[in-house]
């Protein structure tokens, strides 16, 4: 059984990927004397000071992650952002100081960002967030480059995480455990094939999307909102954009979708996409070896699921 990582050992994986992000941008050119950390959960982001770049450094990543499939989704996230900021969306953008891709370093693959001067520090509203997420996603319907259909999903994680949870009744029960893996038996198949998911809910497009929340990932600046974390970014439908947002950020999206004549949220689809997502947060109970808040973090999802109908209503 995984033992939970110690505060020092978190501290030591800190100051690794700190250091690796200090040595990569020196070798890019940037001078760096005063790093910082400004956030450190799944990934560690660190200000390069006093060059006006952020790195951003994961550090908890499932077992069966490797440095290519850690870069090839920084690639798309850089590449979506990327053409996005060059369009002029208020995004926060690859930096431009250093090359746009990502780059390896002590066993780390980090990606640079521009550092922005944020706004005063107040309590996000992320239902005001939430209509601002059609005018994103009618700028990403134009990306011309390739997306795996619900990559963001990440059906390899919830199926090697409930795998992983069997014999951890610390962090989950058996019988939650037992339901999770028959749900998944339901919600796997239109999860992994987009045939399949057409033919299952027919009519309803797909699309480059966020795919990590971006009601939470919405960053005040002082000269505006900026979206950012596109570290999921994915081809799927835009209900998935809105998961666990509740009734009144749907109804945000909805009026904001109207405004701009764009399709209205598919209850069906957000039912489906909502259980696939409780069933992700599920699985990221079994990186709690790797990051112990997480064991606390996600007990109000837990009381969530449980009630929901069972596989959104699917099976």
């Amino acid at each position: 059984m995984k033992s939970f990582m110690t505060a020092e050992q978190i501290a030591h994986r800190t100051r690794r990927a700190v250091d690796a992000a200090v040595h990569a941008g020196r070798a890019q050119g940037l001078v760096v004397t005063d790093a910082r950390v400004l956030y450190d959960a799944f990934s560690v982001v660190v200000h390069l000071a006093p060059a006006p770049v952020v790195a951003r450094v994961p550090t908890v990543l499932p077992h069966y992650a490797d440095l290519d499939s850690v870069s090839g989704r920084q690639r798309a996230e850089l590449a979506v952002t990327g053409w996005l900021a060059d369009r002029g969306m208020p995004v926060i953008a690859p930096s431009s100081l250093v090359r746009r891709e990502p780059v390896r370093h002590d066993g780390f693959s980090m990606t640079f960002w521009q550092l922005i001067e944020l706004a005063p520090a107040a309590a996000p509203d992320y239902v005001a967030n939430c209509g601002l997420i059609p005018a994103l996603h009618a700028a990403l319907r134009d990306y011309p480059g390739e997306l795996s259909f619900l990559s963001a999903a990440e059906p390899q994680f919830i199926e090697d995480g409930l795998r992983m949870l069997d014999g951890r009744p610390e962090l989950i029960d058996r019988t939650d455990l037992d339901r999770a893996r028959r749900e998944w038996q339901v919600l796997e198949p239109p999860v992994r094939s987009r045939e399949l998911f057409e033919r299952t809910f027919p009519g309803v497009d797909l699309q480059p999307v966020h795919g990590d929340s971006p009601a939470v990932n919405i960053v005040a600046g002082v000269d505006g909102h900026r979206y950012a974390d596109f570290e999921m970014v994915t081809l799927g439908p835009v209900e998935w954009d809105v998961v666990g947002v509740g009734p009144d950020g749907e109804a945000a999206y909805r009026h904001a979708a109207q405004r701009r004549n764009m399709r209205q949220l598919d209850e069906d689809v957000l039912r489906f996409v909502t259980a696939v997502g409780l069933l992700r947060g599920i699985a990221c109970l079994a990186l709690a070896p790797q990051l112990p808040m997480l064991a606390d973090a996600l007990g109000g999802m837990l009381d969530q699921w449980r009630s929901t109908p069972f596989a959104g209503g699917l099976g």
